[in-house]
């Protein structure tokens, strides 16, 4: 049994991200995983401050939700990290959760004054993105962003799903092979 953690990055509640992370989650949850669900907007979380409090202990030093989500996150075998794009990026929501993940970077290197190898094969991280329009490069950003923020977790990215051309609310509902594909997404 896995330990998944779904991270809801969605300001919008019920969106098409949120509906196609219960689908992926439903596939973990089919296959007996453990699932937890983190819903980033009910959540308090600062933004980095670079105040390098945490290189020493890889413990940062802002009091917020965040404190939850390192301990859930370290116990993770998979995240499945959901985002709508937002000027070809993921949410501000999200960005902050992803910054403040330089704790969990230092922590794993032992300190700002250690020589320890980062062990980069702890877990496996997923990305699960919409965007409204049909532009080349839309997801790239993204892509580049949670790909680093799994390394800093430890873990390889293993790419996701990712939908253009889906904008109101709920639209991915008429897309029933995108909810498939989520649904699929963690059975590999």
């Amino acid at each position: 049994m896995l330990k998944v953690v779904g991270i809801y990055g969605s300001p919008r509640k019920g969106g098409n991200t949120d509906l196609l992370l219960d689908s992926a989650l439903k596939g973990c949850q089919e296959q007996g995983d453990d699932i937890k669900k983190v819903y980033v907007r009910d959540l308090d979380i600062a933004g980095c401050s670079g105040c390098d409090g945490c290189a020493k202990t890889g413990i940062c030093v802002i009091k917020d939700d965040m404190q939850d989500i390192h301990t859930l996150i370290d116990d993770a075998d998979v995240i499945v990290l959901s985002s709508p794009i937002f000027f070809y990026g993921v949410t501000s929501q999200v960005k902050a959760l992803i910054d403040r993940g330089q704790a969990m970077w230092w922590r794993r290197r032992g300190g700002k004054d250690s020589k320890t190898k980062i062990d980069t094969t702890r877990g496996r991280g997923f990305l699960i993105a919409v965007g409204a329009t049909r532009g080349k490069n839309l997801f790239e950003c993204a892509k580049l962003t949670a790909r680093y923020f799994f390394d800093a977790l430890g873990m390889s990215f293993e790419g996701g799903c990712f939908f253009r051309g889906i904008e109101s609310i709920g639209a991915v509902k008429e897309h029933p092979e995108a909810l498939q594909q989520a649904h699929d997404l963690c059975k590999k």
